[in-house]
């Protein structure tokens, strides 16, 4: 199963193009904190991962998210790879968004106030801290099962 969830911040504005055909894609890049802390500086290391929204998602992206936004995205990995001009090969991993939410409570940043928006039941609520450090008995690495 390919399957990812991510919540983060938006590191770029939602750049929205149109195939040839017709059809919406948005591509963006999203920050995603690690949960435990660097035990060397102390603080947590931040993810960069880059985006891909097809059709109403990518529409809905180019909308109403900007960067700084923070999201909650559910989607997949994609590799791709391609060769350069000089005939190098690389290659990279893009997450193909299958969902994105808000994960902002309450109003978005610059909304004008006659403009409402509600969280879905589905976001997570406002008051999680998802930067929880576990505070409790310490574990020796020789406990650790891998």
């Amino acid at each position: 199963m390919n399957k990812v969830f991510l919540t983060g911040n938006l590191t770029r504005d939602p750049e929205v193009k149109y195939t040839p055909s017709g059809k919406a894609m948005s591509r963006m890049g999203i920050a995603v904190q690690r949960r435990f802390k660097n035990s060397e500086t102390g603080q947590s290391d931040v993810d960069f991962f880059n985006l891909t929204a097809w059709e109403k998602t990518a529409e809905f992206c180019g909308r109403y998210l900007k960067k700084g936004s923070r999201v909650l995205v559910e989607g997949r990995l994609q590799t791709y790879s391609y060769a350069m001009q000089d005939g190098s090969k690389r290659s990279g991993v893009d997450i193909q968004v299958e969902n994105i939410e808000f994960a902002n409570s309450g109003k978005r940043e610059g909304e004008s106030s006659g403009e409402k928006f509600t969280p879905k039941p589905s976001s997570p609520p406002s008051n999680v801290d998802f930067d929880d450090d576990f505070s409790g008995e310490e574990i020796s690495d020789e406990r650790l099962p891998f």
